[in-house]
C-alpha cells in the first residue's frame, strides 16, 4: 500500500512539475470564475492582486511537494478536494493535505515534537494545545516569524485583526503561536416549534409558574426537559434532553470543552478563568501550574466540579432516551435531527450543516429550521464575568523542527486558505466562522434564516463567552486522555462523583509534578503548591478578589429563569 502511495504520488509530483511553466494568473483567475465569484469580502480586482501576491511570494518553491495535516470535518475536506488543487494549479507548489482523526493529528504533532523529525509541514492543531505549545517552546512564534524569517511569505493582506479567534491562540508571552483556519462552538439546541406551541406554552406555565423560553440556568433547563420527557408530540413520545455517556475518549471531550465552566468552576476572566481556569487548575502569577486538585488551591474535584458531573448523570438517567448511556459522541451527534428530541445543553454548531438537510424531521418544508441555537445556560455556581462554554479553533501550527523553505510553503498555504479570497465561500462550506469580515457578508445575512440562529450567535456580544482550552493547561495530549477514564467510571456507577474527581485531579497532579521534576518546561513549567484545606484555600481567592475553589451551596439549585428566544435575539442587534 506504501509503495503505491509513493508511486501514485512521484507520479502527481512530475506531473505537477511539469505543469509548473503554467503556474500564474490565468489558473488563478479560472479559480475565481469557477469557486469564488462574488463569495469574497474583496471585490474582483482585490481578489486578483491577492492572488498575484501569492504567485509571487510562491516562485522561489514551485515544484515542491509539502505535506500538511488536519482533523476530518467538512470545511477540511473542501480544503484538501479543492482549495489545496486550486493553490498548486495557481502557485506550483504541490500540497498533499492528509485528512485523518483529531486523535491521530495530536499523536503525529507529539511524535514530531519528541523525535525532531519533520513529519508534516504544517498542522491545523486545536487552540486548546496553545499552553503546550507556548511551554515546550518547539512551535514557531508566528509573531516572530511574520517579522522575521517568514516576512518574505506573509500575506500584507492577512489582517490579523479580521480574526476572531486570534486570543484563543496568543500566549501569556503575548505572542500568537496559531493562526485559526476553522471554529465552532457548542451551543444550546432547542425546539424552536414546540416552545412556541400554545398548549406546550400554557401547561408549562400551569406548571411550573414561569414562562417557557431559552432556559438561562440550569434549574430552568431540568424544569423543561421533566416537561418534555414523556410527552406525547406529533403522536410520538419525546424526551426533554440528550447526551452520550460510553466509556470512550470522546467522552473526555465531552467535559474538557468547558462543562465544568458552564457549572460555575474556576475563576472569572475571558478567554479563561483566572488563576483557576476550566479545568480546574491553578496557575501562579508567571503562569507556572501550581496545582488541579482543591488541596493545592485548585478546583478540579471542588464543589462546582462534582455538581457538573451529578447533573450530567441526573439529566441523562431521567431525561434522556435510554440507549444514550451506551452511546459515543458520533453516535449521539445524529439523534435531535430524528424529531424526539425537546433540547440539547450543549450541540456542537459543526453539526449545523447536518442538522438543517432538506427532508428531515426538524426542517420545514421551506427549508427553514424548526429548531434554534442559543446561549448555554448556566450552573449555580457560575458568575457574571466567567466564560459559559466551549468553542473549538482549529489553527496552524508550524513547528521548529520543519525546515524554514519547507515551512515558508505550507505557510503560503495556510493563508491562502484562510485568505479574504476564499474565506466566505470556504465558510458556507463548513460553516466554522474564522472572520469577522465573512460573518458581516451579506450573503450569511441572507442565509441566516436558514442556519437557527448560528449567524446571530455570531454577531452577538454573547460571542465571546465562548473559548477553547487556555494556557493553564500545561501539556494537553498527556492530560486530556486522563479525563475519559475519571468520567467513565462516574457514568458507569463504578465510582461517585467526588470520587471520579478526586481521581481525576490526582492523576493531572501526577503529571504535573512529573513535568516539574523533569524540567523540560523551563521557568514556565509546573510549579506544585502546598498543600491546605478548601477552606484556606477559597478564603485566600477570596482575600484576591478570586472565587476558585468555591464552597459548596445549599442547596444546589437556585430560581428558574428563562427568557424569549426573539427577544433575546432583538437584544443583541440593538
Amino acid at each position: 500500500m506504501r509503495r503505491q502511495f509513493l508511486t501514485s504520488t512521484t507520479a502527481l509530483v512530475l506531473l505537477l512539475g511539469a505543469g509548473n511553466a503554467y503556474a500564474g494568473m490565468d489558473e488563478a483567475k479560472a479559480f475565481l470564475d469557477s469557486e469564488i465569484g462574488d463569495m469574497s469580502t474583496l471585490d474582483r480586482a482585490a481578489q486578483e492582486a491577492e492572488m498575484q501576491w501569492f504567485i509571487d511570494a510562491a516562485k522561489p518553491f514551485a515544484g515542491m511537494d509539502i505535506k500538511v495535516v488536519s482533523e476530518t470535518i467538512t470545511t477540511h475536506e473542501y480544503e484538501s478536494k479543492t482549495l489545496a488543487k486550486a493553490f498548486a494549479d495557481i502557485t506550483g507548489i504541490k500540497i498533499t493535505h492528509d485528512l485523518i482523526g483529531e486523535g491521530d493529528v495530536v499523536e503525529k504533532l507529539q511524535t514530531q515534537m519528541q523525535s525532531g523529525e519533520n513529519i508534516y509541514d504544517a498542522y491545523v492543531n486545536d487552540s486548546d494545545l496553545i499552553g503546550t505549545h507556548w511551554r515546550y517552546q518547539q512551535a514557531r512564534s508566528l509573531t516572530d516569524w511574520m517579522a522575521n524569517e517568514g516576512k518574505d511569505v506573509t500575506n500584507p493582506n492577512l489582517d490579523l485583526a479580521d480574526f476572531i479567534g486570534t486570543k484563543f491562540t496568543t500566549a501569556p508571552d503575548g505572542d500568537l503561536y496559531q493562526l485559526p483556519d476553522q471554529q465552532f462552538a457548542n451551543l444550546y439546541w432547542f425546539r424552536y416549534d414546540w416552545f412556541n406551541d400554545e398548549k406546550n406554552k400554557a401547561d408549562f406555565k400551569a406548571k411550573y409558574g414561569y414562562e417557557l423560553g431559552v432556559p438561562v440556568n440550569w434549574s430552568a433547563y431540568e424544569d423543561i426537559a421533566e416537561f418534555f420527557t414523556g410527552r406525547e408530540i406529533d403522536g410520538k413520545k419525546v424526551y426533554g434532553h440528550m447526551d452520550y455517556g460510553k466509556k470512550d475518549p470522546s467522552l473526555g471531550w465531552r467535559f474538557t470543552d468547558a462543562w465544568l465552566s458552564m457549572a460555575g468552576n474556576g475563576d472569572k476572566g475571558l478567554p479563561n478563568g483566572l488563576p483557576v481556569d476550566e479545568w480546574g487548575i491553578k496557575v501562579d502569577e508567571k503562569s507556572r501550574p501550581v496545582g488541579s486538585c482543591v488541596a493545592r488551591g485548585g478546583d478540579t474535584n471542588g464543589p462546582a466540579a462534582v455538581y457538573s458531573i451529578q447533573k450530567y448523570l441526573d439529566w441523562m438517567k431521567a431525561y434522556a432516551p435510554a440507549a444514550a448511556q451506551g452511546m459515543t459522541f458520533s453516535e449521539s451527534g445524529p439523534v435531535p435531527a430524528q424529531g424526539e428530541i425537546a433540547q440539547q445543553m450543549f450541540m456542537y454548531t459543526a453539526f449545523t450543516a447536518d442538522m438543517v438537510k432538506d427532508g428531515l424531521p426538524v426542517v420545514n418544508e421551506d427549508g427553514t429550521p424548526k429548531w434554534r441555537f442559543a446561549p448555554s445556560p448556566h450552573g449555580v455556581y457560575w458568575k457574571d464575568g466567567m466564560k459559559l462554554g466551549y468553542q473549538d479553533v482549529g489553527s496552524w501550527t508550524l513547528l521548529k523542527s520543519t525546515p524554514d523553505d519547507r515551512a515558508k510553503a505550507a505557510w503560503l498555504y495556510a493563508q491562502f486558505v484562510t485568505s479574504k479570497t476564499v474565506d466566505v465561500k470556504k465558510s458556507h462550506v463548513g460553516l466554522t466562522l474564522i472572520r469577522e469580515s465573512t460573518i458581516q457578508h451579506k450573503s450569511f445575512t441572507d442565509r441566516a434564516p436558514k442556519l437557527g440562529g448560528l449567524i446571530e450567535f455570531y454577531r452577538s456580544p454573547a460571542r465571546v463567552q465562548w473559548s477553547p482550552t487556555g494556557t493553564n493547561v500545561p501539556d494537553y495530549p498527556k492530560l486530556a486522555q486522563l479525563w475519559w477514564q475519571a468520567i467513565g467510571d462516574a457514568s458507569s456507577g463504578a465510582k461517585t462523583p467526588q470520587e471520579a474527581m478526586d481521581s481525576l485531579c490526582a492523576e493531572q497532579e501526577k503529571v504535573l509534578e512529573r513535568l516539574e521534576r523533569a524540567g523540560v518546561q523551563g521557568d514556565i513549567g509546573p510549579k506544585m503548591a502546598e498543600e491546605k484545606t478548601l477552606e484556606e484555600w477559597n478564603a485566600d481567592a477570596v482575600a484576591k478578589g478570586n472565587l476558585a475553589p468555591q464552597l459548596k451551596i445549599e442547596p444546589e439549585k437556585d430560581k428558574p429563569q428563562t427568557i424569549n428566544y426573539d427577544e433575546l435575539v432583538k437584544s443583541w442587534s440593538n
